[in-house]
């Protein structure tokens, strides 16, 4: 065996000893009960004029309000026996995500009013949970982690400097940089709760499953989400060949919103990966000094705060 092949699996070794434990969670997880969108409408193509980009976006927000539930419930399950620490962060997670799905839940009614049909799209999505939630409670679990980690690798590109969201209508960029926010705070609950579902796993075995269910989730998640912008497209008379190239072109070359967040992605394939290893601070802090300025600041407009439910 090469020197090179020794050093690799030494690596390995030393990421799958890593992974047998969790980590304290990074940040606080604070429960922002807001509401957007109450007393304003948005345009059809709200995401800078873009039909591409605006249905890829609407698709995404179209699986929030019943995705989050099925997170909810999945970790739900875990919760009794977990660390009082965990404990307390699933219930704020709980919350968090009780918030998001009610306002993605209205933001969807604004979509509709502006002339999509998310039916179809939601019939769906409906569909598939109910066959996913019979499989077993580690299986919704492992699940959720995987879709976790995929809803704070777009976050980070919501809060960051992309051009992506540069033109966007501001009272949606408000909702989304929000959502945003929050996944990245509580970005390794699912995870810990997974680690404490599998404590008694061998390192090895828990990281086999993750990156075998990761690659499944992931694979399946971006096929069902171009089938789904192309119907909202189909919506707009972009059909065809038009539909599919406009789409492969803003999804991989420019912005290439999936191929800037593959990077990211792969790293949840990493022996001993977890996402308190990534340093995501400078991105809340950022989004903190932009709330101190509360209406003043073009991200915030349009929000209305209220105190924080209790959601259990």
């Amino acid at each position: 065996m090469t020197t090179a092949t020794h050093r690799f699996f030494a690596r390995v070794k030393t990421g799958l000893t890593a992974d047998k434990g969790g980590f304290a969670s990074p940040y606080a997880i604070n429960v922002r009960n807001h509401r957007f969108l109450r007393n304003s409408e948005i345009k059809r193509w709200w995401l800078g004029n873009n039909p591409v980009a605006t249905a890829w976006h609407n698709a995404l927000s179209a699986t929030f309000p019943r995705g989050e539930a099925f997170f909810i419930d999945s970790l739900k399950v875990f919760r009794e026996g977990a660390s009082p620490e965990l404990a307390i962060e699933i219930r704020n997670f709980i919350a968090q995500e009780a918030h998001h799905s009610r306002e993605h839940l209205h933001f969807n009614r604004h979509i509709e009013a502006s002339g999509f049909d998310l039916s179809a799209i939601d019939a769906r999505l409906a569909l598939f949970i109910a066959k996913t939630r019979v499989k077993s409670d580690l299986v919704n679990l492992i699940v959720t982690a995987v879709l976790e980690h995929l809803t704070t690798i777009i976050a980070r590109e919501v809060l960051g400097e992309t051009p992506v969201y540069r033109d966007a209508d501001a009272q949606v960029l408000a909702l989304w940089r929000w959502h945003a926010v929050e996944e990245i705070e509580h970005k390794a609950v699912a995870y810990d709760t997974f680690l404490h579902a599998t404590r008694r796993w061998s390192a090895w075995r828990r990281w086999r499953v993750r990156c075998i269910i990761a690659i499944l989730v992931t694979r399946t998640f971006v096929a069902h989400r171009w089938r789904d912008t192309l119907e909202l497209l189909a919506q707009d008379g972009i059909t065809g060949w038009r539909a599919r190239g406009s789409l492969l072109a803003y999804l991989v070359l420019k912005p290439g919103v999936l191929r800037r967040i593959l990077p990211d992605w792969l790293s949840f394939l990493k022996p001993g990966y977890h996402p308190a290893k990534r340093d995501d601070s400078r991105l809340l802090a950022a989004y903190e000094a932009g709330a101190a300025l509360q209406g003043e600041h073009p991200a915030l407009a349009g929000a209305e705060t209220e105190a924080p439910a209790s959601v259990d």
